[in-house]
């Protein structure tokens, strides 16, 4: 249930593992297009992977569910006004598979949530159909893949898998174990509802450090790609990188889930949401004052080019990014001037009319780096152009 940047992975590799694949999912462009071969997401080496499924018979897309032996829930789980989690995709998808459901069948959770998400999908369906209560097996098992390494994750990465009961577990890790070679770590289903939370709210709070360090540097006047590589140096400090703010379906979302239900306990990790959401807006704020200068300077508008709108590098998702919100202020404020807006990964966007980034690069009086996009680390040095480097494509 869902075939978006994980269930349709997801869905592929399992038929290409043997396993007899429906894929079901909303938007009916994303059905046709799947079942005419074609990947309607940017991930190396699956668009082979989805042909050969889709011809061979082991994988077919569809708007509405059938009866099957196993019944996956990889629908997104966002945040609502207030940042509070919102389950109603994933209670939609499993009330769509209730009237299929059937004696021995499995029903699994991938999607991110909040603790006690399984088991709250599990009374829901044995409110609707009591009578499979004790005879089909539940469990949550979230993903931990890595966009543009989907297809070596998906098979080698550890999962973390946790049933309502022991059973539910068994029958979940035989499941996946015809597929994945990773290890598969058995527990219950809040512990791995918990884990997947925990595991993204650790990144955001060690993201949030470099992104403070990046504040502290520019005040300072400190190159902090240098002062971080040469605090690496130490045998036992790795901090990351810093970037323009936080993106994705995943880590900027997912601590959210637990500021939510646990405000009091959970105050470092709000404050690392709010130093990642900041950064964002620290970065228009630098972008505004070059263009201003530069204007003061030449007595015209700057033209400006804004490099990347994806939420990491090499990818084609734009989901929460923090390039397209910075692009977004800038245009707001820039008074006219000249804003080209590139993102090499995406075709078209339904709002900026995109520029390659070659040409946007030899117009620009101003280039800023949003996204470390392979491509962009090819450009020539030119001292004559203003650049400002939020990603690191210089470090």
């Amino acid at each position: 249930m869902g075939l978006g940047y994980i269930g349709l992975p997801t869905a592929i590799i399992a038929a290409k593992h043997g396993i007899q694949i429906h894929g079901v999912d909303i938007n009916t462009k994303v059905v046709e297009k799947t079942n005419a071969g074609l990947l309607h997401i940017i991930e190396p080496g699956m668009q082979d992977l989805l042909e050969e499924v889709v011809k061979n018979g082991m994988f077919r897309a569809d708007t509405k569910p059938t009866e099957c032996d196993a019944y996956f829930m990889v629908v997104p789980t966002p945040f609502k006004g207030d940042h509070e989690p919102d389950v109603s995709y994933v209670e939609t998808a499993t009330h769509a598979v209730i009237p299929y459901l059937k004696t021995g069948d499995l029903f699994v959770i991938e999607s991110t949530s909040p603790v006690g998400t399984t088991e709250e999908m599990a009374k829901i369906i044995f409110s609707e159909r009591p009578e499979l209560e004790g005879k089909i097996y539940i469990a949550y098992c979230p993903e931990r893949v890595l966009p543009g390494n989907v297809i070596y994750e998906l098979i080698h990465n550890d999962r973390v898998i946790g049933g309502i009961n022991p059973e539910s577990t068994e029958k979940a890790v035989a499941f996946y174990a015809q597929f994945v070679q990773g290890t598969l770590h058995k527990t219950n289903c809040r512990t791995a509802e918990m884990c997947k939370l925990t595991e993204n709210s650790s990144r955001d709070v060690q993201i949030a450090f470099a992104n403070e360090l990046s504040f502290i540097c520019d005040k300072a006047g400190i190159n902090v790609w240098e002062l971080i590589n040469l605090a690496n140096k130490h045998p036992r400090v790795n901090i990351l990188w810093p970037g323009c703010g936080v993106g994705g379906h995943c880590i900027a979302i997912d601590p959210y889930f637990l500021t939510a239900d646990f405000p009091m306990e959970s105050r470092m990790i709000a404050q690392a949401r709010q130093t990642n959401n900041y950064k964002a807006f620290w970065c228009a704020e630098k972008v505004g004052n070059a263009m201003l200068k530069f204007e003061l300077q030449h007595g015209r508008k700057p033209t400006v080019a804004m490099m990347g709108l994806a939420f990491k590098p090499d990818i084609d998702d734009l989901r929460e990014s923090p390039a397209k919100q910075i692009v977004a202020k800038v245009m707001q404020s820039c008074n006219n001037a000249d804003i080209l807006v590139v993102e090499p990964n995406v075709e078209e966007h339904n709002i900026y009319k995109l520029t390659d980034y070659r040409e946007a690069f030899r117009r620009a009086d101003i280039v800023v780096y949003l996204v470390a996009h392979t491509p962009f680390k090819s450009l020539p040095k030119d001292n004559d152009k203003i650049v400002l480097d939020f990603c690191g494509i210089l470090k």
